[in-house]
């Protein structure tokens, strides 16, 4: 197919050291098979101390890298980034400044972070091999609000940050707890004065009386049970959304990216509210929508016959050597190879799966010995396709796994574009040969 185009994606790259010697056979396939790609992509999750140094704004869980680990991911085969993401603001806006100069110096596409507001939203756009590309990246945090970007007023400068959808946690109760919590805030004398030194000076009266209730800066909702959920702030998304649609009626291939720690008690659960944003990105324009912040790989959806990867989990991960992050599917996901035609259609995904620091030091509790990903084989390969299978199938993506490697393949007729499309897929897995 002579006008092909392939998008390889990967979990989340937080990347803190130069990988680049080495020379581990499993190591060496992925750089292959990303360089094979027209585009490959990751979300790289840190900030760079660079020419405008910074200060550290976060504690235990910092994410400060030298520029040479963008060297690293230039000679993976990477050529796209998202930078709309928690690590993002760790040297505060002298970082992001120095994240945006040196992903230009390298010619990275990037999207999600910039000078100023202004910035920060559009979408990052150019030509690679014979495609237009653009790339809508956004933040969900929960984040301080001063990482995200800001534009300039009299007497107050820009501030360079994140691209936001912003996003408002909201605790669910029952009726029982929810006049319990109405109780307190009247005995302590919380007043509308105290929920505004609470807020921002932007933040909407969205709070319904008689069903939620704020204190702090949460909202508890009646709802006649226990759980979270988010609300998303309108104004947020439809700018974000208007930044898709821009670049797809430009004739781009959009590549829409949303970073949230919003996630479910069950890292394999997708929350309600993150479907809901992938697919209102599709119906905007985007060709596929992908998102990192749960650490596991999350299943696969086919909507309107575009891919929705909820979380590739991750794909580099430098934390500390005795950090709690044992669990063995932090450390294995896929690298998805999409491939689109001339019309920016799917047609159908390759998956390889990849353990991180490889089989051999899985069961070494020393994590600074993962250093880099490497393709999985035997078992463990079989088990992360597995599950993968098992996960995506809940949501009407059937997948067959047989060894190492799989294909995707989609026929599809389309019904109306404001209707999902009607289709039939047909998957196989190809045995991988040596």
């Amino acid at each position: 197919m002579t006008n092909r185009y392939t998008v390889a994606v990967t979990g989340q790259s937080l990347i803190k050291h130069d990988i680049r010697d080495i020379k581990h056979p499993g190591y060496q396939a992925i750089k292959h098979l990303l360089r094979q790609a027209d585009l490959s992509f990751t979300n790289f999750e840190s900030t760079i101390l660079g020419s405008h140094g910074g200060w550290p704004l976060k504690g235990s869980y910092f994410g400060c890298s030298e520029p040479a680990v963008l060297d690293a991911l230039d000679d993976l085969g990477f050529g796209a980034l998202a930078l709309s993401n928690n690590h993002a603001f760790d040297l505060g806006p002298s970082g992001v400044l120095s994240t945006l100069e040196e992903a230009d110096r390298r010619g990275f596409l990037h999207a999600g972070a910039g000078r100023n507001h202004a910035e920060a939203t559009r979408a990052g756009q150019g030509i690679v091999g014979s495609r237009h590309i653009a790339m809508v990246a956004m933040d969900g945090g929960p984040g301080p609000d001063l990482m995200y970007a800001a534009d300039g007023g009299l007497l107050r400068p820009e501030r360079p940050g994140i691209n936001r959808l912003k996003l408002t946690q909201v605790l669910e109760v029952d009726d029982t707890a929810f006049e319990q919590l109405t109780g307190i805030r009247d005995r302590i004398g919380y007043t509308p004065t105290d929920l505004a030194n609470d807020s921002q000076p932007n933040d909407p009266p969205f709070v319904d009386p008689d069903r939620e209730l704020a204190l702090g800066r949460t909202i508890f909702r009646r709802a006649g049970r226990y759980g979270r959920n988010v609300r998303i702030d309108i104004a947020d998304f439809e700018r974000n959304l208007h930044a898709i649609t821009d670049a797809a009626e430009d004739g781009c291939l959009v590549v829409a990216y949303l970073h949230h720690h919003h996630w479910a008690s069950d890292w394999y659960q997708v929350p309600d509210w993150v479907a809901s944003v992938a697919r209102r990105c599709i119906d905007a324009g985007a060709a596929m929508f992908l998102s990192h912040g749960a650490p596991v790989l999350q299943p696969l959806e086919i909507y309107r016959g575009r891919p929705i990867f909820y979380s590739l989990g991750n794909f580099i991960f430098h934390v500390p050597a005795k950090a709690n992050w044992q669990a063995p599917e932090v450390w294995e996901s896929v690298i998805a190879c999409c491939s689109f035609d001339e019309n920016n259609t799917l047609t159908d995904i390759e998956f390889h799966p990849v353990v991180i620091g490889g089989e051999d030091t899985m069961s070494n509790p020393d994590l600074s010995l993962r250093r880099a990903p490497r393709l999985a084989t035997g078992e463990r390969a079989t088990r992360i396709l597995r599950r993968f299978q098992e996960q995506s199938a809940r949501l009407g993506t059937e997948i067959d796994v047989e060894d190492s490697i799989g294909i995707l393949r989609l026929a599809i007729r389309d019904i109306d574009d404001n209707a999902a499309t009607e289709h039939r897929v047909t998957r196989h897995i190809r045995q991988r040969t040596s």
